[in-house]
């Protein structure tokens, strides 16, 4: 089993503190709390974070989302369970998480801006790079689920 490699959250309290104040910022914004949390399981499930993963689809299920949803998520393309505008989102998490491989495309853009204003554009955008960050801080330094 993997060993943490050190405790973020303790060596820098300020920056942890910083990505909090940044969380709750995003929680203001509208964006429902459903779509959050496919936002951050599958930009987790892409970049490998354990910790991450396990919490999120703990945090969806209290939040009321379906275990079916939640088993499909990484396969999301290949269900009917989701609706335009989670399809549009989660291309749009994949894109951006996967950024240099994909380069954020045109088509997965203008789906994206079907379905949502351009301020909800901004304030998921801004959602999935929190996640990312928190992924990396995650796996970078090795934090395991309880």
């Amino acid at each position: 089993m993997t060993q943490q490699r050190l405790d973020f959250t303790q060596a820098s309290p300020d920056a942890v503190k910083a990505m909090y104040a940044l969380e709750a910022a995003i929680a203001r914004l509208g964006v429902e709390h459903s779509l959050l949390e496919l936002i951050r399981l599958r930009a987790s499930q892409i970049n490998g974070c354990a910790f991450c993963v396990d919490m999120h689809t703990s945090d969806a299920r209290k939040a009321g989302e379906t275990e079916r949803r939640l088993y499909a998520v990484s396969v999301w393309r290949e269900t009917p369970f989701f609706t335009p505008r989670e399809r549009a989102v989660l291309a749009w998490t994949e894109a951006l998480t996967l950024l240099p491989q994909s380069q954020a495309p045109d088509d997965v853009y203008a789906a994206l801006a079907e379905q949502l204003t351009p301020a909800e554009m901004v304030n998921v955008t801004l959602a999935i790079g929190s996640i990312n960050t928190w992924n990396r801080l995650a796996v970078g330094f090795r934090k395991m689920p309880e």
